[in-house]
């Protein structure tokens, strides 16, 4: 036995043992955000309760479960129910979401199982998913299809009026954000180059009126694009739908506020898929709503990769550059030990600290000065004096920059010093050896830099609260304007998203399912990254390999 343990061999198994409980809790961990976050997309059954409580009062409750518990049948009596001839220790009571939020004070209610005395599942149940206001459960009496109103063989003639009223609102909104958008912003750059010359003193009475003629034709035809967007939003609005609510009420509901209509209780297995494909394409493709608790990520998920790889653009030269002159040129003495220290002292600020360090350099310090000289005509409204993607990108590229820079030293310590002997004895000079042969070699360790700190970079939340993410960000940073990347704007985070939602929402209950399906999201957004960094060290790694031997 003693001999076994001085082999090391127990040391090699509980390294093992350790490694692959690692593993075991983080795929446990990414199933566990997986299934809650996923399972959200599917469709749920719709129940129909008749209650009655201790005092008498019926009642009916729509909606769908959403949690159960037990609980103790102490607590209960405690906080005032009676609960005669209860002899159970613990009840079950349900999380129920009712929905129809314009008429109900609450999207979920609680409600124990003494007080059901029915519950059914009927198929004509539908489900409503509107624009605003949530879900809506109920019964559809009838449907208003071209001024005629429908009361029989309701299924065709909902899915025409919902697929024509998709159609119209999906051009009402390409509309707005395009041509309208577009003129929108030529406006804005008319009234700038107006104020630019103004402060220039060469705003002639010829610019003047080129500017009011240009304005004026942006303005016809805009007056053009309004009339044709309320010509469409009347069209979605003259079909519309009644639905019978769990107070008996008929509830008359225009196409143009529907988005889609579904009914689980009714859909085979097959159906159900399908629709969950349909609801989990429509979370990564649309935009939030409902301060974030309805609709998709798209926002977010744009604004997450691109401010990760305009961070991998601007640390990558740097970190690189930094980590050849540190291992190649600087000498060994005192200044270069204090750099060291430096870098690896860097790695553990907390990033909150690169968030105010950012704010107060990048944005006020940096950005204003670049709005004072370049955009003088837009203050006191600021340009890049405020926050705003670039600055987050570069903030992150110095959080992460000791990372690139410790491991780009690390690979080019590998590369042996007589391959670089080797390259000056045949004439090369220095720079053409470490762009031609050490740099190359070195690559694979680069990218390995750059995997670490886009693993990091992605997930960093605080310090971009502070130089440039926001709630809900109006337009995307790449669009059809010139210059099509406007890297001055705020932007969406899928981190950020998972903090509204999580700890800002107005209903938790109701958020939280989104808040494990945009987990879930953040770390596939993550891995492709990776994924693909790793994809190109590898090949690197191939494609060098010669120069090894």
């Amino acid at each position: 036995m003693g001999k076994w343990f001085k082999s090391g061999a127990p040391w090699i198994w509980m390294t093992g043992g350790a490694v692959s409980l690692s593993l075991v809790a983080v795929l446990g961990l990414l199933l566990l955000i997986g299934w809650r976050g996923l399972v959200y997309f599917w469709p749920h059954p719709i129940y129909e309760w008749q209650l009655e409580d201790e005092s008498g009062n019926k009642s009916v409750l729509i909606g769908e479960i959403n949690d159960r518990e037990l609980v103790p049948v102490e607590r209960l009596r405690a906080s005032g129910l009676a609960l005669k001839g209860e002899e159970r220790e613990e009840l079950t009571r349900y999380l129920v979401k009712t929905g129809n939020r314009e008429f109900v004070d609450l999207d979920f209610r609680w409600v124990l199982e003494t007080d059901i005395k029915s519950r059914t599942q009927p198929a004509e149940l539908a489900m409503v998913e509107r624009a605003t206001n949530g879900n809506f459960y109920g019964y559809i009496t009838s449907v208003k299809e071209d001024g005629r109103e429908v009361t029989t063989d309701l299924h065709p003639a909902l899915l025409r009026v919902l697929a024509r009223a998709n159609a119209l609102s999906s051009q009402a909104n390409d509309l707005q954000k395009g041509d309208i958008g577009s003129i929108n912003y030529q406006l804005e750059r008319l009234r700038l180059k107006e104020r630019k010359a103004e402060l220039d003193d060469k705003l002639t009475d010829q610019l003047k009126a080129e500017l009011a003629s240009e304005r004026q034709a942006l303005n016809d035809r805009y007056q053009v694009l309004e009339k044709e967007l309320f010509s469409l939003r009347s069209q979605a609005d003259r079909d519309s739908i009644t639905v019978k609510d769990m107070r008996g009420e008929l509830v008359t509901m225009p196409m143009s506020r529907v988005l889609d209509v579904v009914w689980p209780n009714d859909m085979s297995l097959m159906a159900k898929v399908g629709h969950w494909f349909h609801q989990t394409a429509k979370f990564v493709t649309d935009d939030p709503r409902e301060a974030n608790t309805e609709g998709g990520v798209f926002p977010a998920i744009f604004g997450t990769v691109f401010m990760v790889i305009l961070m991998a653009i601007i640390v990558t030269p740097l970190g690189v550059v930094a980590a050849v002159y540190l291992h190649e040129y600087a000498g060994k003495n005192s200044l270069t030990k204090i750099i060291r220290i430096a870098v690896i002292n860097l790695a553990g600020v907390p990033s909150i600290v690169y968030g105010v360090f950012g704010l107060g350099f990048f944005v006020y310090t940096l950005g204003g000065s670049i709005d004072r000289l370049f955009y003088p005509e837009a203050l006191p409204s600021p340009t890049f004096g405020s926050p705003g993607v670039i600055w987050s990108a570069l903030t992150l590229a110095i959080l992460t920059l000791p990372v690139v820079i410790v491991s780009t030293e690390e690979g080019l310590a590998r590369i042996p010093s007589t391959i670089r002997q080797g390259s000056l004895a045949l004439g090369a000079t220095q720079a053409e050896t470490l762009w031609r042969i050490v740099l190359p070699m070195a690559s694979p360790a680069i990218m390995t830099g750059l995997i670490l700190a886009i693993a990091r970079a992605a997930g960093e939340v605080a310090p971009l609260m502070l130089v440039g993410v926001v709630k809900l960000a109006p337009t995307l940073p790449m669009d059809g304007n010139f210059p099509y990347l406007h890297v001055e704007r705020k932007f969406m985070h899928l981190g950020f998203h998972i903090y509204d939602v999580g700890f800002q929402s107005p209903n938790v209950e109701a958020a939280r399912p989104l808040v494990y399906a945009t987990s879930f999201l953040l770390v596939t957004v993550i891995v492709g990254l990776n994924l693909t960094a790793i994809g190109i060290r590898n090949h690197l790694r191939e494609k060098f390999r010669s120069l090894e031997h």
